[in-house]
């Protein structure tokens, strides 16, 4: 490769949104990552291996009501609607809810193109008679349905509480963008985990074979692999601590000593124990979340939980 066309490449990385974003975090005081972030191929599998760690209730906990209350989720899913889920991931939960509904089509919608087209391939697979248009867009900013659905009812498929990854102020955002792309007269099924003892929350985040730690780790090899830094991973650690004052488990990565990092040729100091924020997660009532789905334009229309009162699936409204 030339040295112009080396200078190319370089100038494109430094311009992209990722660089852009994760210069503006780690110039910040103090650091911060965007949670999006951590779903590359890898963190989108790391993140399956989470779901299912006995320490992780989150998964397990809303599997369980909606495989209880499938048949009652269905009857906010108009026949031959299109179900549009927003971060899809895994489509276990959303397999749970399209056997019990009368969907023609399934739209999951994930920044992660690799995980979703395999994940959108086994679907196919299984359920051979449902249309299946996964979308690889970022699902927090405006993108473009398919075609084929767009004179279809639809229904939005939120779970995973990942609205608590949200800042409060950016999750009502969320919700009204959500509100503008399924249209008047839509519904949206949520998952919104719920404020606990914040023993189960720190368990849940600090799980004792560190795959939580490996997720939170990853966002900076991929910051090596996309970027070109030089983050030595054995100089950070993760932390996870509950904010009380919040509402809200946080996400860190902990420097272990005096270093400077090289990114797009900056040279990024961190003081020994000082930290990059990489996500919070914040913690709801079903009275706190359905006040700010009501500040949003949605009305609360059906809410479900577990039996232990650590998790809950609304369903939502457009009024």
């Amino acid at each position: 490769m030339s040295m112009l066309a080396r200078t190319d490449a370089r100038v494109r990385i430094q311009d992209s949104e990722f660089a852009r974003d994760v210069i503006a975090g780690l110039s910040a005081r103090p650091k911060w990552l965007w949670a999006k972030y951590f779903y590359d191929d890898r963190g989108s599998e790391l993140f399956e291996q989470i779901t299912a760690l006995p320490e992780y209730y989150p998964t397990r906990t809303e599997l369980g009501i909606l495989e209880r209350r499938a048949a009652e989720i269905a009857r906010f899913i108009p026949t031959g609607a299109a179900l549009i889920e927003f971060g899809s991931g895994s489509t276990a939960k959303a397999r749970i809810v399209l056997r019990a509904a009368a969907v023609a089509a399934y739209v999951p919608v994930d920044i992660s193109a690799g995980f979703l087209a395999s994940e959108a391939s086994r679907f196919r697979r299984d359920l051979p008679h449902l249309r299946i248009l996964p979308v690889a867009a970022d699902f927090t900013k405006p993108f473009e349905l398919p075609a084929a659905i767009r004179s279809r009812a639809r229904v939005g498929f939120f779970p995973g509480s990942t609205i608590g990854n949200f800042e409060p102020s950016q999750a009502a955002e969320f919700l009204r963008h959500a509100a503008r792309l399924l249209g008047a007269g839509a519904h949206f099924i949520v998952g919104v985990d719920l404020a606990k003892d914040e023993r189960v929350l720190e368990a849940a985040y600090n799980d004792a074979a560190g795959v939580t730690a490996a997720f939170n780790l990853n966002l900076l090899r991929r910051i090596n692999r996309e970027l070109g830094a030089d983050f030595d991973l054995k100089r950070f650690r993760h932390k996870a601590v509950y904010n009380h004052a919040q509402h809200r488990i946080e996400m860190h990565l902990e420097s272990q000593a005096d270093q400077k990092v090289r990114m797009c040729d900056r040279l990024i100091a961190f003081a020994a124990g000082e930290t990059i924020h990489t996500e919070s997660s914040y913690k709801y009532t079903v009275e706190s979340f359905q006040a700010l789905a009501a500040e949003a334009g949605w009305a609360p229309a059906a809410v479900w939980t577990d039996p232990n009162g650590h998790f809950s699936v609304h369903a939502l409204a457009t009024r």
